[in-house]
C-alpha cells in the first residue's frame, strides 16, 4: 500500500492540504498529515489550526511513496527554508519519487531546479518562478513523478490526480464519481 506525507508549515492553504489529505484516505491510502514546526498543531493561512498526525522528526521517509507540498504563501515560505524537508524533496525527485505541489507550493521545485524541461502549473502570476518549466493552464498537471496544481479552485482535480498516480485512471475516475465532482449541474 502506498504511503504519502502532506507538510504543513504555518500559513498553509487550508483547503488545498486537507482536500488531498480526505480524497486519499477516502481510497484507504496511508495518508499523514506532517508538521515541520515542531508542534503538531499549526495554523492555516486563514487562522484554522490544524492537528497534524506527526512532526518531521517522526517520519521515516524511506517507507513514504510520496510527498505533497500544500500552497498557501505563509505555508510555501515555510516549507521552503525547511532544510531536511528539502533534503527528503530533492531525493524523492532525484530517486523518481513522486512530489506534489499546488498553488505557490510549485515555486519550490522551479527555485530547486526540478522542472526543467516538465510541465507544470502554480498559482496565476507565479509562473516566472516555475524555471525551466514548460508552463500549463490546466487545474493539474502530472509529468514523470512531478504533479502540480493551480490553485484552492483546483484541490479536488490536483487530488483526484494524486490518486490516479498511485492508482489508476478508473480508480480516480471512480472517486471523483463517489464526490459528485464534475457532475452535471
Amino acid at each position: 500500500m502506498s504511503k504519502v506525507c502532506v507538510f504543513f508549515g504555518t500559513g498553509f492553504e487550508e483547503i488545498e492540504a486537507l482536500t488531498v489529505v480526505d480524497i486519499l484516505r477516502r481510497q484507504g491510502i496511508d495518508t499523514k498529515m506532517v508538521s515541520i514546526m515542531g508542534d503538531r498543531t499549526v495554523m492555516g493561512s486563514h487562522e484554522i489550526p490544524v492537528l497534524t498526525d506527526m512532526v518531521l522528526e517522526e517520519v521515516d521517509f524511506g517507507e513514504v511513496d510520496m510527498l505533497v507540498l500544500p500552497g498557501g504563501l505563509g505555508g510555501t515560505k515555510n516549507l521552503e527554508t525547511c532544510g531536511p524537508l528539502m533534503e527528503q524533496v530533492d531525493a524523492f525527485v532525484a530517486e523518481g519519487k513522486a512530489v506534489g505541489a499546488i498553488c505557490a507550493a510549485p515555486t519550490i521545485l522551479g527555485h530547486r531546479g526540478h522542472l526543467k524541461g516538465k510541465k507544470a502549473i502554480c498559482y496565476p502570476g507565479m509562473e516566472d518562478q516555475l524555471e525551466g518549466a514548460v508552463i500549463c493552464f490546466e487545474p493539474a498537471v502530472q509529468d514523470g513523478n512531478i504533479i502540480t496544481g493551480r490553485g484552492m479552485g483546483c484541490s479536488i482535480a490536483f487530488g483526484l490526480l494524486l490518486l490516479q498516480y498511485l492508482t489508476d485512471s478508473k480508480t480516480s475516475r471512480a472517486m471523483a464519481e463517489k464526490i459528485v465532482y464534475g457532475a452535471e449541474q
